[in-house]
């Protein structure tokens, strides 16, 4: 169990039963009255934002989670499979399940997956990845200059990201996984 006064961005805790990752919480003091903490959180399960409001120094459960490494195998039929690396069992998850993360990741690929009673919620992806550029249009075009300046660019998982204009096809770049932003070109 923790205390409010533990609260801080990215703490996980249950709530009403539900694993809640802690979005964005404030400490508040009432006139006469005590203090009370107004906490925004995202339910793991279902990616809903929740608020609720509680009183100074309350304790709250902490979920039992469990974070597994896991290798992406393959997606089929709007489902995609991951292997435990150590037992070699299979698990399928869902596009929901997956959010954002499914734009970059590729077969092969270790992640981290997050375990609430022995369920799979969600998965944590690197912060950065190399992906190389399936499509782009080609450098020297109308508008190809040595300043700042983008174009599209689909990666080979399908995910389209702007780019800077001396990148071609066939290129490996680094991508932010938070943002979905170039950071840089690979040699």
């Amino acid at each position: 169990m923790i205390s409010t006064s533990d609260f801080k961005k990215g703490r996980k805790i249950e709530f009403k039963s539900e694993p809640c990752e802690i979005v964005d919480f404030q400490h508040v003091k009432i006139g006469r009255g005590g203090a009370i903490v107004r906490t925004k959180m995202k339910s793991l399960r279902t990616g809903n934002i929740l608020e609720h409001t509680f009183r100074s120094g309350e304790k709250i459960e902490t979920p039992q989670l469990e974070q597994k490494e896991m290798q992406y195998l393959y997606a089929q039929d709007e489902l995609y499979y991951f292997m435990d690396t150590e037992t070699y069992e299979q698990i399928p998850l869902t596009a929901e399940q997956l959010g954002d993360a499914k734009k970059f990741i590729k077969e092969n690929m270790i992640v981290a997956i997050l375990y609430y009673n022995k369920s799979p919620l969600t998965v944590d992806i690197p912060i950065f990845v190399e992906l190389a550029v399936a499509e782009t249009a080609p450098a020297g075009f109308k508008g190809d200059t040595a300043s700042a300046g983008n174009k599209p660019a689909t990666l080979e998982t399908g995910a389209v990201i702007k780019v800077p204009y001396h990148i071609n096809e066939g290129d490996t770049i680094k991508i932010d996984t938070r943002t979905g932003e170039y950071i840089e070109r690979v040699k």
